[in-house]
């Protein structure tokens, strides 16, 4: 009984596929470095390799050994978490030679501006400033203490820590609202405001006082808009549906 030829495709396909499995084969054999797999599913070489790299930062545990004082100042401040070389750069060179080479030591405004200017994107309560508005031209180290930055004068504004709720207030109808006629404000928030909170609003009976239907006007306020509270909201609460730091009703 006779086969049937071979059909030329097939023989052409295998071609091609024997030739890609045996480049494939030889291109990883010539290129899979020699340590590969010794430790583990990496190059084992690259353990030597960063060995061999030259170290520049020292730790804040080096720093610590000669500026006790320093760390201790820091420590209770708002900067304790901050690394000393993020703001003073690498100093393993300072720790093997103090006297010869010494750490930079930042005292233009470019600086703090790096994590204090204003971004939305920073949390609430994160001090933020607008450089070119907050003592423009003027050293940060001027007023603030670097390895303890509390603010020489307790800040009266809310928009200090609160820059991205400010911004969007002052564009809505509750812009002539101070803060603290919806917040009840602890003195002590000014101090530590990330463990004493202020107060907010926790029934709707509090925004009815401004915008019930019986409620008695405001001077010096734009025409407020009028509800029935309980028919209005139901089970909900005012702010499920508004923002209190810009409704859009009208």
């Amino acid at each position: 009984m006779k086969t049937g030829k071979i059909p030329q495709q097939v023989v052409v396909l295998s071609l091609i596929s024997l030739v890609v499995i045996v480049s494939f084969f030889t291109m990883r054999f010539i290129l899979t470095p020699k340590s590969f797999g010794k430790y583990g599913h990496y190059r084992a070489d690259a353990i030597d390799d960063v060995k061999n790299l030259p170290i520049s930062y020292a730790g804040a545990k080096a720093c610590g050994d000669c500026h006790d004082e320093i760390v201790k100042l820091k420590s209770k401040g708002f900067h304790r978490g901050v690394s000393c070389e993020v703001c003073h750069g690498p100093s393993a060179g300072h720790t093997e030679d103090p006297t010869s080479i010494k750490p930079e030591a930042p005292r233009q405004r470019e600086g703090c501006p790096l994590c204090h200017n204003y971004s939305p994107s920073r949390p609430t309560g994160f001090p933020q400033i607008i450089t070119a508005q907050h003592n423009p031209g003027k050293p940060c180290m001027t007023c603030h203490r670097p390895h303890n930055p509390v603010p020489p004068v307790t800040p009266k504004d809310c928009s200090a820590c609160h820059r991205s709720i400010s911004a969007q207030k002052m564009v809505s109808r509750h812009a002539p609202l101070e803060c603290t006629t919806c917040h009840s404000v602890p003195k002590e928030h000014f101090k530590n405001p990330r463990f004493v909170r202020v107060e907010k609003p926790t029934t709707n009976e509090f925004c009815g006082k401004c915008h019930s239907s019986d409620a008695k006007a405001q001077a010096n306020l734009p025409p407020i808009p009028r509800i029935d509270v309980e028919k209005h909201a139901g089970r909900y609460l005012c702010w499920d549906c508004h923002y209190p730091h810009s409704p859009e009703a009208k």
